[in-house]
Parts: C-alpha cells; sequence; structure tokens
C-alpha cells in the first residue's frame, strides 16, 4: 500500500492528504521516532542523570558518532530519538539559541 502512495505522489509535501484522509509525512515521522531507541531521565539528591539506548544496527556507522546524549548549554543536556541527522540540526538550533540569551 506504501509503494501504492509513493508512486501516485502523496507523501511528496506535509500538506497534501491521502485518499483515504492521512498526512502521511506526519505517520511516516512517527513510525521513525517509534523505532527509535528509548532514554531515561532521573533526578536525584546529587544532581541528575540521562540514560539512552545506543543502537547501532548498520556496518557503516561509526558507533562513536551515533550519540544520543548531548549538551546544549552547561546546564542544558538532550537526549534524541528518531533519526541522529535531525537530532543534530535541533541541537545546533538549540545551542545557538541558549548561546545567544545569555
Amino acid at each position: 500500500m506504501d509503494m501504492q502512495h509513493q508512486a501516485m505522489g502523496y507523501d511528496r509535501t506535509a500538506t497534501m492528504f491521502s485518499p483515504e484522509g492521512h498526512l502521511l509525512q506526519v505517520e511516516y515521522a512517527e513510525k521513525t521516532v517509534r523505532l527509535g531507541s528509548s532514554s531515561i531521565g532521573m533526578v536525584c539528591s546529587d544532581g541528575v542523570f540521562i540514560i539512552a539506548d545506543k543502537r547501532v544496527e548498520d556496518k557503516l556507522v561509526v558507533r562513536e558518532s551515533a550519540s544520543k546524549i548531548s549538551e546544549i548549554d552547561s546546564h542544558i543536556i538532550a537526549s534524541s530519538a528518531g533519526i541522529l541527522s535531525d537530532a543534530r540540526i535541533l541541537i545546533e538550533r538549540h545551542r545557538f539559541y541558549a548561546n545567544s540569551t545569555e
């Protein structure tokens, strides 16, 4: 069914509905996040900690480059799920905002 939608061009823009009334780009994004690895953050008396699952199944990905936890600023840490290239763009944007508000 997905191939039929792609051949017909229903997934070309984020605002185009399929004949069934679905926004396919939104469904693709939700599926990508569901397939991403999870992370847990907790606050304790000495500070906070974040644990993230680091699944690297692709042989072409360097394991050390697939970091799910990133420092935004000296007091802000973020954890990402989904596509890491998208997360890197958001992290860089948040680093810029964090540095510009000081």
